[in-house]
């Protein structure tokens, strides 16, 4: 029995399309932007099968994962409440840095360089804030 060439091109290809899509970035893309932590792993082995029957679209998979930290575990979720974010507002209504820094230390243990040169600020609006179902009150 003959199999058709386009079935088969086309089963092929779709092999190669799901292991060129790494895991961890599927199945947890709230993971993404992690820096470093514990490896999963699940999403390690599922990269390694990937890796075992396709080798450059596994490791590509695999590469991905770590680039993007969908691979490593997540440590903990630290949140804010939002009305201890209001101590944070000096009188004219901008965020004072440092007690902005000193509230993040003292809830979640960790020292943010707030004060950083490089650091990117983001200004949001009524628009962002409506997108997140909040309404805008200072």
């Amino acid at each position: 029995m003959r199999i058709p060439s386009r079935l088969l091109c086309g089963a092929l290809a779709g092999a190669l399309f799901t292991q060129l899509t790494a895991c961890g970035t599927l199945f947890y893309p709230e993971r993404r932007g992690q820096i470093d932590g514990k490896i999963d792993p699940a999403i390690f082995l599922l990269d390694a099968v990937g890796i075992l029957f396709y080798v450059l679209p596994g490791l590509i998979a695999l590469g991905v994962d770590f680039a993007t930290g969908a691979i490593y575990l997540p440590d903990g979720t630290y949140s804010l409440a939002p009305q201890s974010l209001q101590d944070t507002l000096d009188a004219d209504g901008q965020v004072d840095k440092a007690k902005l820094r000193a509230l993040i230390l003292e809830a979640t243990g960790h020292d943010l360089p707030l004060d950083h040169p490089q650091l990117i600020e983001s200004r949001g609006g009524p628009e962002q804030l409506a997108a997140y179902g909040l309404s805008p009150a200072a």
